[in-house]
């Protein structure tokens, strides 16, 4: 064979393996970095799954939550302590009082005049009459009761509040869901009629008919999401945390328990009611006013020793115990007294004026409350789930031509507005139960929860 067949073999193999070396240097250099971009992703999903958090909570978790965090709470810790300080000042004696003085002296007669220095100190303590510091700091821990009472009134109506906020975020997710349900239903519905032939004025009123009652559902399920967005907001108020904080509410379900009868109500109002309570406290505080208004009219005692000393021809030194008794003559504390007396008065008539108050409020919250437990009772516990039954079957046969517009449009509304009757019935019996609770301090057990059954 020519010499040239050779080189154009070789050359020709030459070629090949360079360009097979190439091929494979950008095919390990692709893998390599596909490899990489998969190593580093890897970890970023793994964190994800690990520390994604479910941030749902129930709801003895959110009102345990709600007491520790609220921002308020520190407003009546504050209060607490500024009456405690008020104690502390009010036991306190007064400060003693240190006095000098300096001056020339001269002496004149019998034909010499002679000059020196006079001086004299003293130290004065004043002594109040007996019983004046004890009554001030009676004062003082009748206030610390108070703001003490104060502060447990704050918590008990957070707590109640709480729960009924948190009730509220979920029966506004409840009606949200069943208007949905109802308007994607009709929805649906309305698209699979528009795409018929529409032959006649009945059909095309019905279409009409399923058109507005669509509009209406979705304003209900606009609604529901804007209350279960307020109450989201004043949930995160009253957790402390910033208003774009989301959360889920554990599902729950709400059984209620009898309260007692109105005259044991009444009876553990009288005792344990936070304003009576403050009220009486108030009372008791006042007469103790009346009491150092009273005892104001005897004077305070000052005394102390002195030391004082004179020269001029000679020296003279004086050392002693020196008193000092105000006289009552112009001013017996009178007004005072007469002041401390009419507000003792409006201690006695606001403490009558609400122990009434009380009353009324107990017996309207229990009234209330078991009409609401009445009515309750006569619902049967499938009524919503058998609404619901029937609102899809009524859908179901409706686009078969077997139900007629009217009963179907009447299905899916009763349907809507039984879940709201027993959502809202259910929150007006927790509300006239928390209230209940709050004015009679009892632990009337309005609301349980538990896992709904599957």
């Amino acid at each position: 064979m020519p010499r040239w067949y050779f080189v154009w073999l070789f050359l020709k193999f030459n070629l090949r393996l360079k360009l097979y070396c190439v091929i494979s240097a950008v095919v390990l250099i692709a893998t390599f970095r596909a490899f990489q971009a998969d190593a580093a992703e890897r970890p970023a999903s793994n964190s994800t799954k690990v520390t994604a958090p479910t941030n749902q909570m129930a709801l003895d978790a959110v009102v345990t939550n709600v007491l520790e965090h609220n921002p308020e709470l520190s407003f009546y810790n504050a209060e607490i302590a500024a009456a405690r300080g008020g104690a502390r000042t009010a036991a306190a004696w007064v400060n003693p009082e240190i006095s000098a003085t300096v001056g020339d002296k001269r002496v004149t007669g019998g034909g010499l005049a002679t000059e020196g220095v006079a001086w004299s100190v003293s130290v004065r303590q004043p002594f109040e009459w007996p019983g004046r510091i004890p009554l001030r700091k009676a004062i003082a821990n009748q206030q610390i009761q108070l703001a003490e009472l104060g502060f447990a009134q704050f918590k008990a109506a957070l707590a109640a509040r709480t729960r009924s906020v948190v009730y509220g975020l979920f029966a506004a997710q409840q009606k949200a869901a069943a208007a949905r349900e109802v308007a994607d239903r009709f929805h649906a519905l309305r698209h699979v009629l528009v795409q018929r032939d529409l032959a006649g004025i009945t059909p095309e009123l019905e279409l009409r008919i399923i058109e507005a009652t669509e509009i209406t559902m979705l304003r209900k399920a606009s609604e529901a999401s804007v209350a279960e967005q307020a109450a989201m907001l004043e949930l995160n108020q009253l957790r402390g945390q910033p208003w774009q904080h989301a959360m889920r509410i554990a599902p729950l379900d709400v059984a209620f328990s009898g309260a007692p009868n109105t005259e044991h109500l009444l009876a553990a109002a009288q005792t344990s009611n936070f304003e009576i309570r403050m009220r009486q406290v108030e009372l008791e505080q006042q007469g103790f006013r009346v009491s150092l208004a009273r005892n104001e009219r005897y004077p305070t005692v000052t005394v102390g020793p002195y030391v004082s000393q004179e020269r001029a021809s000679d020296r003279e030194r004086q050392i002693g115990i020196g008193i000092s008794i105000p006289l009552s003559l112009w001013n017996q504390n009178e007004g005072n007294i007469e002041t401390a007396a009419a507000r003792q008065k409006q201690a006695e008539t606001a403490m009558y004026v609400t122990q009434r108050s009380i009353e009324r409020q107990v017996v309207e919250k229990a009234l209330m409350y078991q009409a609401k437990l009445t009515e309750m009772a006569k619902w049967r516990p499938e009524s919503v789930a058998a609404f619901r039954k029937a609102a899809q079957l009524a859908d179901r046969h409706y686009r078969l031509g077997a139900v007629p517009i009217t009963t179907y449009v009447e299905l899916q509304k009763q349907y809507l507005d039984a879940v709201e009757a027993l959502l809202e019935t259910r929150r007006e019996a927790l509300e006239a139960g928390q209230q209940l609770g709050l004015l009679t301090g009892l632990n009337i057990n309005a609301v349980q929860t538990k896992s709904p059954k599957p």
